[in-house]
């Protein structure tokens, strides 16, 4: 990796694997694995491609576009798109690489890739999101197709923008086909498609609770810190209440919103937070003097409080369960040892990347040196591959042009989710040798079980020999 340019979050991904990967048995039962690292670390393919669109006051605007197809030893290139001033390649590639694994352990034949834009959604009109979605995809268009390459939704990309861009494919094609996953309902949609990763994320955790209670404990009763307040977050925290847990927290990029209530949140101030984003407002205008009247209501100050410019984890008091779901590196050494000082028992990914290589580490040890008191942590690619695993079934609804019911899905879903979580679990039983009394690092076993599946493809296809 040294000989590439400067790229931070695509190298701490790739260590994060690579690290895993050397630090079991792997490479010493199958050093020709080594080589199948060394490939499958470099895209197949990179495009980069600028997108000239024109505001409302009439003048030029310029952003950069990108699309990482990065391996489709499995099956078209699968990953989302990123509108967000932060995006650019190395976040992209660290995207596409995680998407890689995380699409095997589903067991859909997707392959791996990310694409986006420098591109803000916010403050922008509806006639201004659509101009930019029509350029991007314009140029897009040319390097994706429903066998190709099937861009997703990601942040700032919403069921709008994936409107606005279908249109636009489907004109310049001349095609109708399942080319883009996170549709409307009315034109190839699948039903549990929003609420797949933050559902998935949910049912993820209450294996770990169960494997590592033997079975005598569910979620009810449990204190969960969930970060971000976004699609992913919202679902997770209405699962959570509905499986009997209590939610502590959301967060935004500004600040974080904490209810000491025994209670939590409710499902009716989940809804009011998703209304507010819909209307593209921070949590902190919920106790603005111009806040709507409705939120005034729905959130009583006696109830809940408001910590500008901090992230949740330091904040709730007690806590079992933490659940990053807004964006990479939002939890650090210092918040994780924090989490653990406050009890917390399973920290599992919603975001991708959710943690930093300390913080994994911290939570690593702890699991290792605590037998009888464990911190169980997932990795974003086992635990929240629920999203993409549900555009996988879009994709192959679209393919027979039906559409199953919400409980089919559903039932799908949790079999996907309970298919992760025991190939992460056996992998690592196999692969790292830790004693039968310690749990077993879901790290380690996703990352080899992914990684394994998709390296296996790659020599039977000549990638490597």
């Amino acid at each position: 990796m040294s000989n590439l340019p400067s790229e931070p979050e695509f190298e701490q991904a790739y260590k994060e694997l690579a690290s895993t990967l050397e630090n079991s048995t792997l490479f010493q039962q199958h050093p020709e694995y080594r080589k199948a690292l060394k490939i499958a670390s470099i895209p197949e393919r990179v495009i980069q491609f600028r997108v000239v669109w024109e505001d409302d006051k009439g003048e030029l605007q310029v952003n950069r576009g990108y699309r990482v197809q990065f391996n489709s030893a499995l099956g078209p290139y699968k990953g989302g798109l990123r509108f967000h001033p932060s995006v650019n390649l190395s976040i992209l590639k660290f995207l596409g690489f995680e998407q890689i694994f995380k699409n095997a352990l589903t067991g859909l034949n997707m392959g791996g890739g990310k694409g986006g834009a420098d591109f803000d959604p916010k403050g922008k009109s509806d006639n201004e999101i659509r101009k930019f979605c029509v350029g991007f995809m314009t140029e897009l268009s040319r390097h994706i197709g429903a066998d190709t390459d099937v861009p997703a939704g990601d942040i700032g990309v919403s069921p709008r923008e994936i409107g606005f861009m279908f249109g636009q494919y489907k004109k310049i094609r001349n095609q109708w086909e399942g080319v883009l996953t996170g549709k409307g309902l009315s034109w190839g949609g699948s039903l549990i498609r929003p609420e797949a990763t933050g559902f998935g994320l949910v049912y993820y955790v209450q294996h770990m609770i169960q494997h590592a209670s033997k079975g005598s404990e569910t979620f009810a009763g449990k204190r969960v810190v969930i970060s971000g307040s976004g699609n992913v977050a919202q679902y997770a925290a209405l699962k959570v209440i509905e499986l009997g847990g209590t939610v502590v927290s959301l967060s935004d990029s500004q600040g974080s919103l904490i209810t000491e209530s025994p209670e939590g949140f409710t499902p009716a101030e989940i809804e009011g937070i998703a209304a507010l984003k819909v209307a593209r407002k921070q949590l902190s205008s919920i106790f603005s003097a111009d806040a709507d009247a409705h939120n005034n209501t729905l959130f009583s100050q006696s109830k809940f409080k408001y910590i500008p410019n901090v992230r949740p984890w330091l904040h709730v008091g007690k806590v079992d369960v933490a659940l990053p779901c807004a964006t990479q590196n939002e939890i650090s050494s210092e918040e994780a040892q924090g989490l653990i000082d406050a009890g917390v028992k399973y920290v599992a990914e919603g975001s991708n990347m959710g943690s930093t290589q300390g913080a994994i580490d911290i939570f690593e040890a702890h699991r290792e040196s605590n037998k009888n008191n464990s911190i169980w942590y997932a990795p974003g690619k086992a635990a929240n591959l629920g999203g993409v695993a549900v555009s996988g079934l879009e994709m192959a609804q679209n393919s027979a042009r039906l559409n199953w019911t919400r409980e089919e899905v559903d039932r799908k879903l949790q079999d996907i989710m309970k298919s992760s979580f025991e190939n992460g679990l056996e992998t690592a039983k196999r692969f790292v040798s830790e004693g039968e009394e310690v749990l077993p690092s879901l790290v380690a076993g996703s990352n080899i079980a992914g990684f394994m599946k998709v390296a296996a493809a790659m020599k039977d296809q000549g990638d490597w020999w």
